[in-house]
């Protein structure tokens, strides 16, 4: 039987997060997930750890609801704080709130073609409301077996079960807890699992080993059919 072994929220896109003991999910995801992200004044651009490896040093977590961003220096910051992530990041950014901002369209991403190097570089436009990389993915889902012993922030994913076989739930529904989710792909994998941040080293392997085992993917993508909560030791099921 598939249950939840760890719930976790990443308030600011490409920071750090924090692990949560249950958690309510909406329409966009576990509430408060990639709400905020560091806007590119000059580029236009959603400033993301792809383009801005620095960012992976830094993490947000909420408390009462209020955005908190802990720099490498132990400075911690809030979501008008635009000076002070423009000075750390020696970038001119400012901290987007999705919600306060009310955006019809998310961030404009961007991803190196080449692993090995980043001369060449796609973009794109995310879905609105929450600042992801895809329109298929609210609430992303991966099991400790796919995960093997490599740490788990490399990756970013929200919820952690202890049984393999979430790819085989693609194309169809689960149930975890009293959230009904429909698992709409696979997640395909970039050079950021790569990258170093606080107690991980840099490990280009990562990424070669995803790319010749698992074709590219680790870890499944939801969207949410029914908003509801989840917490540590629920139930994952399919549904019809």
């Amino acid at each position: 039987m598939m249950r939840v072994t760890e719930i976790w929220r990443f308030p600011v896109k490409s920071m750090g997060g924090e692990t949560l003991l249950d958690a309510q999910v909406t329409d966009l995801g576990i509430e408060g997930d990639r709400g905020w992200s560091i806007f590119d004044r000059v580029t236009g651009t959603t400033l993301t750890a792809r383009r801005a490896p620095e960012l992976l040093f830094a993490s947000a977590r909420l408390v009462d609801g209020e955005l908190v961003i802990s720099l490498p220096d132990g400075t911690e910051v809030g979501d008008r704080d635009d000076d002070a992530l423009s000075a750390w990041l020696q970038r001119d950014v400012e901290i987007r709130d999705a919600g306060r901002h009310n955006l019809d369209e998310g961030g404009v991403y961007e991803v190196p073609l080449d692993a090995e190097n980043d001369a060449e570089w796609v973009s794109w436009t995310g879905p609105g409301g929450a600042f992801h990389d895809s329109a298929q993915t609210r609430v992303s889902l991966v099991s400790t077996a796919t995960l093997r012993d490599w740490d788990r922030r490399r990756f970013r994913t929200n919820v952690v079960v202890d049984e393999p076989g979430e790819d085989d739930f693609v194309g169809g529904r689960i149930r975890v807890g009293d959230t009904l989710l429909d698992v709409a792909k696979q997640i395909d994998r970039c050079v950021m699992v790569t990258r170093p941040q606080p107690g991980v080293d840099r490990n280009l392997g990562v990424l070669t080993t995803i790319n010749a085992e698992r074709a590219t993917f680790l870890a499944v993508g939801c969207l949410v059919v029914q908003p509801g909560s989840i917490a540590l030791g629920d139930r994952v099921s399919r549904s019809g």
